[in-house]
């Protein structure tokens, strides 16, 4: 995953009070740490910063008074009601260096007939260079039986990413599909021979 280049302005204010302001003008308060650094504020640009973070662990590449700071997404505070980003907190990181992250799990593909796949776990931890972080890691569960397991030790994982969940962890499982239609006809047929059974109402 290439780093997404964003123009950062440092800030020295702060409080509720600012990071409203901030945000009225199009801006997005954030905060970058890391490697024993003090924390350095400052505010993103606001839509451009959307687009960039919308993908899992999106790597950015910020320019802050002329100097060159890669970042890590690490958290996204959002309103809760109008989900717009309220503040962004970024590790700073080297290329290189190896990260830990949480990755989306994606389930593709359809089981066999029969058969309904329940994903049991939607994230895995993993290990990567900090400019070669995959966005998501795919498993097919196509023509799968019930009964089939997929793993996290089963995941197929790029190059130079290394598994650090436990590899029993169960990520998805395979099985039966209810006979919902038999179901409702079975309960329905002992309900008709009773309402047939019924005295007539006089």
């Amino acid at each position: 995953m290439s780093e997404q280049k964003l123009a950062a302005e440092l800030r020295t204010e702060f409080g509720k009070g600012f990071a409203r302001r901030a945000r009225a003008a199009g801006q997005i308060p954030a905060v970058i740490y890391g490697h024993g650094a003090e924390p350095i504020h400052v505010n993103l640009p606001g839509r451009a910063t959307t687009l960039a973070v919308r993908t899992a662990n999106a790597l950015l590449s910020l320019d802050i008074n002329g100097e060159d700071h890669l970042a890590l997404v690490k958290d996204i505070q959002r309103d809760p009601i109008k989900q717009i980003i309220e503040h962004i907190d970024l590790l700073t990181v080297r290329k290189g260096e190896k990260v830990t992250v949480d990755v989306p799990v994606h389930v593709t593909g359809e089981a066999a007939p029969g058969a309904i796949a329940n994903q049991e776990a939607v994230t895995v931890s993993l290990e990567a260079e900090a400019t070669h972080l995959p966005t998501a890691v795919e498993v097919s569960i196509e023509g799968r039986e019930a009964g089939a397991h997929v793993h996290a030790s089963d995941l197929a994982l790029p190059a130079g990413v290394t598994l650090l969940s436990d590899p029993e962890t169960l990520v998805v499982n395979i099985s039966e599909a209810a006979p919902v239609a038999e179901e409702e006809e079975g309960e329905a047929a002992p309900a008709a021979a009773a309402a047939e059974e019924a005295p007539a109402a006089e």
